[in-house]
Formats: C-alpha cells, structure tokens, sequence
C-alpha cells in the first residue's frame, strides 16, 4: 500500500519538475534564437569565408589557408597586430589601476562624492561621436588647449597627438581610458562596498597601517572583481574599432590601424570577405586565448589566496 501511495506523487513531482523546466526554457528561448541567428550563424559563416575567396558578388572560391598565409605576409596586418597589442596593454593597466584608485578615494565620506561620481562617470555614457570631436579640438596640434598648456609651462615642440604617427596611439589610449574609467570605477565601488567593516577595524586594533589594509583587505577582497574588470577591458581594447574610426580613421596613414579596423577595411574597402574573415578567427583565437589564461590565473591567485 505504501508503494501505491508514493508512486503518484513521484509522477506529481516528476511533471511538476518537467513543467518548471519547461518554463525556464520558454524564458531563456528567445534570447537562445537571438544568439543562434545573428552570433552562432554568422561566426560559422566567418570560419567558413576564412577559408576561402569571395567578393561579395562573384562564387565563392575554396582557397584553403591561402587567407591566412597572406595575411601573415601583409606589413599593414602585422603592424596592426603590434599596434592593437600595443594599444591593449596600456589601456588595459592604465584603466584598471585609475578606476581602482578612483574607486577607493570616492568610496571615502568626503564632500561632493556623488558629484564626482556621476561626472566621472558619464563619459561613458556620452557619444563617442561628441567626445572624438571635444578631444580631436583638444589634441589640435597649433591651436588645441593642450598644447597651449603644454607650451605655458615651457614645452617648446610638444606632440601632435593625432596628427602625428608617433603620438597618435598614446592619444587614443588617453581617451579610451577618460572614456571609460568610469564605468569601472562603479564596479570596483560595488566590490568595496561589500568589504565587511569589521576586517579594517580588527585591522586597525592590531596597529595595521593604511597600506597594509589596502594591499592585504582590499586587495585580495577585490580579486573576483579585477578579473572581471581585466577581463572586459582586454576583451574591448582587442576589438576597438569606434573610437579609431571616429578619431583618425586609422591615420595618420596607417599609424592607428588596429585590428578591427584592418578587418573593417578588408571587407568594406577591398571586397576581401574571406581575408577578412581570416583576420577576424585571429582576433578571435587571440582574445580567446588570453581569456582562458585569465580564467586560469584567476584561480592559481584564489587558491594561493
């Protein structure tokens, strides 16, 4: 009889589990078609193009690794990976330790610091449009403020900034990290935010220096939150492409063609979708290999946390 019994309500709970699941996937199934047809679909499709030679309006020609040895021969695609490389690394360290600064000064009771936040903050909201024309007028070589300041102070020949091919990467750098400090800074605050008080008054007792707190409570409380913030700056940084465009057009010459643009040009330039797609599985292959490293080092330093 007690068999009897638990067997409907194993069958209960069994349609109870099948109708939950159900409803959990009509909620996810739009955004499931969505990536499938305008992400999945098309990357398929770039592997396939990188592998062979296609116009646009002629058939397509199976070319093997041909793309992907011209390519590698190309000076502007080697140039643009060193420039994207170049590029990434500074934007990457240089946003992540002034949004982490910024992060802990605004996280303190001083005055206004709401103020700050929000005017630090919104560039990151503002038109990549408005603020590629503000800072092209500000890095203006004979008449931009910049240099007028640089020339008060006694700088006789100062840089050209984006009229120049020596200066015109570190000029994008300044700006991509104005643009968006401000977004991480917002995440590092949320992280501090949930840092237990009680560790820095512990901290405090036992004759801890300012320092000291930071680099062994805030710090190690932060990781989860600097792999984060290291991992979507390098993700972003590799793929770039509107704040180039909008600034130089990847001039002067080709002195700030990075990758995005070289694929950009390769496709709506040349005509060139299988070269381009080629380009593209690159930038793909790279930026996911240094997420996997990322992921690894994310767990060594836990552990050795």
């Amino acid at each position: 009889m007690a068999e009897l019994s638990t067997e409907p309500s194993n069958k209960r709970h069994m349609k109870m589990e099948l109708r939950n699941a159900l409803i959990g996937m009509s909620f996810i199934l739009p955004n499931f078609i969505g990536f499938f047809i305008f992400i999945m679909v098309p990357v398929m499709f770039s592997l396939v193009l990188s592998f062979a030679k296609w116009d646009g309006f002629n058939p397509m020609t199976f070319v093997g690794f041909e793309n992907f040895i011209s390519i590698f021969r190309d000076r502007v695609f080697c140039g643009a990976l060193w420039k994207t490389a170049y590029y990434s690394s500074f934007t990457v360290s240089l946003s992540l330790v002034t949004s982490l600064l910024l992060a802990v000064t605004l996280n303190k009771n001083i005055k206004g610091k709401g103020f700050f936040r929000s005017a630090i903050f919104f560039p990151y909201v503002a038109s990549i449009v408005a603020v590629s024309v503000i800072w092209n007028a500000l890095f203006q070589k004979d008449f931009g403020p910049i240099n007028g300041f640089l020339r008060s102070i006694g700088a006789a020949n100062p840089p050209g900034w984006t009229a120049s091919s020596k200066w015109v990467i570190p000029a994008l750098i300044i700006v991509s990290v104005w643009k968006n400090m401000g977004y991480f800074m917002v995440v590092y605050l949320a992280a501090l935010q949930d840092i237990p008080l009680p560790l820095y008054e512990s901290a405090t007792i036992d004759g801890a220096s300012r320092f000291q707190q930071f680099s062994k409570i805030t710090i190690p409380m932060l990781t989860p939150s600097t792999f984060f913030v290291l991992m979507m700056l390098t993700i972003n940084s590799f793929k770039v492409f509107d704040l180039v465009y909008m600034m130089t057009e990847g001039g002067p010459g080709i002195a700030s063609t990075m990758l995005s643009q070289y694929i950009y040009n390769q496709s709506f330039i040349s005509w060139n979708y299988g070269k381009a797609s080629a380009a593209s599985m690159i930038l793909f292959l790279i930026v996911g290999a240094i997420t996997v490293i990322q992921f690894r080092m994310e767990k060594k330093w836990v552990s050795y946390m």
